[in-house]
Parts: C-alpha cells; structure tokens; sequence
C-alpha cells in the first residue's frame, strides 16, 4: 500500500473465516463484505476463506455485485445436512437452517425430530463437519502466506472451532472471534432439545473459544456483559451498520406505510401494534383508508394468522424476500420503519441490522421491544423514533395518532443525531484499530 507521500507502507494480511457469503443474503453477510472492503485503507489485506457449495436459507445475488475486484476468496468444499434432511421436508429444513422454530404447541412430530436431531446431533451445528477440512487446507495457507492474523465470525460458532484448532497448531498467530449473536444465551437455543450432556457440551466448546482466542468482538453491549462473565480476554462491541445510499430513493409513499424489513418470526409478533391498528382504522375513517402494512422478508404463519384475527388482512402488502438494493428503496421511502423484538429478557441485547440501516433511511422508527432493549435505547438516543415496551397500548396508540397527522400534513420526519459512527468505514477503523492493538 502507497500512502500520498509516495512511501510504501507495510501491509499486513488478515484471514477472514465465514460461512455466509454472497450470493447469501442478510446482515451476516453484509458486515464482512463491508469490513473487507474497507480493511485495505487501515493497512490489512484480507483474505477471505468461505465454502464453496454452501446450502444457504436466503439467497441475494445482487450481492455478488459488491465483492470487492481484488479481493482474495479461498472456498472448499462443504458438506451440508441441511440437504438431506430436505427430503424429508424443504420448506421445515429452510425455516430451521433460518433459525425460524415453530411454537412448542405447534410443532409437528417431524419439526421435533429435526429439532432433536440438530440440536444434539450437530454440536455446535450442522456445518462442524467444515471444521477438519478446514484447518487442513487453511494450516498451509497460514504457512505459505504468513499470515499472522485470523479472524473467526459466527454463527455458525463451528466457525470458530476452526479458529480454535488454529491456534492451537499456530500459538503465535493473533485469533480474534466475532460473534454476530450470542452462543448459549440466544433465545432460540433453548428450542432445540438438548439433552442435559448436549447443553454441557455446547457451555464447554464456547468456553474453550472464549478463554482461548486473543480478542473478542461482539455487536452488543448485553453480550460483552455476558462474556466478561466466562473470559477475562479483550472485549470490543462494534456493531453493524450502513453504507450510505447511492441511488435516489425517489419519493415518500402516498400511502401512510408501515414497513418492517426482515424476518418477522412468529416470536417477534407484535400483537399489541395489531390490536391498536384495529381501533384506529374502526375509530378513524380516513386512517384505514390511508392504511399500508408493508412485509417484506420472511414472515412467520402466526404473523399473518394475527394480522387476520384484527381484521387488517386487507391493509397487509406482503412481498416476501427482495434484493437489498430494492430493499433500501423501499427504507426510505416508507413513512414509519417498524423495528420488533421478542419479549423476554434474553433478547435485550439483539440489535437487528435493520437498525441502522433504519437510522440511515431517517424516517420515523417505531421499535417495540422488551425492557432494556439495547436497539430501542439506539432509537431514543439517536432521536430516530420511539420505543415501546411490548404492553403499551396506550403510548403506542397517541404516537401512531400523531404521526398520522404530521403523515396528512406532509410533515412526519426525524432529524437523527450522531449516526455517522456507524457508518460501515467508520465501523471498519474501530475493528483495524482493535486488531492492531497488542493485548498483554
């Protein structure tokens, strides 16, 4: 790399290890493709190590278009369970593989068994069987091109085992783990019946990787809380975020839209935002003619049964998964961006990259959540919007009333604040910064 002045400057390589990857859709695989776009202006080269025929949920192949030109990618070959269980239902395989897990009441004989089977057949999931190959293949590209620096990001945290037989074969190389989610403690975990030896196993394979890498990075404050409990390693939150939007969003919708983008599971159902809609549209005529609830991404079967049962099937514009670019367009035209989270304690440190492409949209956010959700706490301090416990009608109904009538006077905005560092570059400094830096 060549600075201004002309000087050369030392470039350092940095092994990047993931799973998601394009044509994969989701925020998993945005961060990484961001954080390798942006790692050469602080002086790292990485080399990005991924599987070759991976079995992904979601699949985005728009994209393939933001691989940067000159970046290195090394694939091998993995074998995916996920395929064969297919056989015996796609649509349940995908859902799981998506970490969409059907309510106890109403699973069926096969979600159970599939359930049983990856939670105690697949430990730490169903892509360990990378890891041997893996640390074959990369222990000679660590050796062939000096790299020093290795970072692991999950889920799936099989990931990190390979980071973990790394290290072990390589003592002096710098691992550092990224964790996108928590291990244990995400909520889904529980729901996969595990037998008592199965959730000992998982405890001590996240322990292992918690005390045995250098440095650890998590995209909450909750987890790095959660964290300190288990290691005394280095703790870094750096978070997803936004690039800025290139094309024009064009105008505001006519309609007063309520958008959520993203997976809508059954779990995050916001039942109370239904039961206010349904008085407004019955209280205020004009409203339900105004009316848009828009779903774009995969939606859970309880969503849509609620959506039903409130009478607002007919105001319901559901258009499943689209393409990020579209995805942006429709962010910043919508009049208010719905944020929603699972009301339970464990789920209070999950900051959904939505969020803040949300912020960067700067339209109204309205986040309804569990008490001390770190995303709805974003929202307030970064005056984007507002944030709901999961029981206030009340609250919830004056503000959808007030918004409405700032929507009929062309005047319904927000002016957040101290957004730009969670730019995608900004975001990208803090991680150079962090893996440069010599922990004793």
């Amino acid at each position: 790399m060549e600075t201004k002045t002309g000087i050369r400057k030392k470039v350092k390589k940095v092994l990047v290890i993931a799973y998601y990857w394009p044509p994969a859709g989701g925020p998993g695989v945005q961060r990484w493709l961001k954080f390798v776009k942006y790692l050469p202006e602080f002086g790292y080269e990485p080399i990005v190590y991924v599987p070759e025929n991976a079995d992904y949920p979601i699949v985005d192949k728009s994209m393939l278009d933001d691989i940067p030109e000159n970046l290195r990618i090394l694939k091998q070959p993995i074998s995916e369970p996920y395929r064969w269980a297919s056989f015996l239902s796609t649509k349940k395989t995908k859902r799981i593989s998506s970490g969409i897990i059907p309510k106890e009441e109403k699973q069926s004989a096969l979600d159970k068994l599939l359930l049983w089977i990856r939670g105690n057949f697949f430990i730490p999931d169903a892509r360990k069987s990378w890891v041997r190959p893996s640390v074959s293949f990369l222990s000679k590209i660590i050796q062939q091109e000096n790299i020093q620096s290795i970072i692991t990001t999950g889920p799936p945290h099989s990931l990190h085992l390979i980071g973990l037989q790394l290290k072990q074969q390589f003592p002096n190389i710098q691992w550092t783990t990224d964790f996108r989610d928590p291990w244990t403690s995400i909520g889904y975990h529980k729901k996969l019946k595990l037998t008592k030896a199965s959730q000992q196993k998982h405890k001590a394979l996240e322990h292992q990787v918690l005390i045995s890498c250098d440095k650890i990075v998590v995209t909450s404050g909750t987890t790095k809380n959660e964290f300190r409990a288990l290691t005394q390693k280095p703790i870094k939150v750096i978070t997803n975020g936004f690039e800025p939007l290139v094309a024009k969003a064009g105008t505001l919708d006519e309609k007063f839209t309520i958008s959520h983008i993203g997976s809508l599971l059954t779990d995050r159902n916001p039942t109370v935002l239904w039961d206010v809609l349904q008085d407004l549209v019955h209280e205020h005529k004009a409203l339900g003619e105004h009316l848009n609830i828009r779903l774009i991404g995969v939606v859970g079967e309880a969503v849509l049964q609620s959506l039903e049962k409130y009478g607002l099937a007919d105001f319901v514009t559901n258009l499943g998964y689209v393409g990020h670019d579209e995805v942006l367009q429709y962010q910043h035209r919508s009049q208010v961006l719905l944020l929603t989270e699972i009301n339970a304690e464990e789920t209070k440190g999950i900051i959904p990259g939505k969020l803040f492409e949300y912020l960067n949209a700067q339209r109204p956010i309205l986040a309804i959540g569990p008490m001390g959700w770190e995303a709805g706490q974003m929202v307030e301090a970064t005056e984007s919007g507002v944030y709901f416990r999961s029981n206030d009608k009340n609250g919830l109904k004056k503000v959808l009333l007030n918004w409405y009538g700032a929507y009929k006077n062309n005047s319904l905005q927000v002016a957040p604040s101290g957004i730009e560092k969670y730019s995608r570059r900004s975001l990208t400094k803090s991680l150079a910064e962090y893996i440069a830096w010599e922990s004793s």
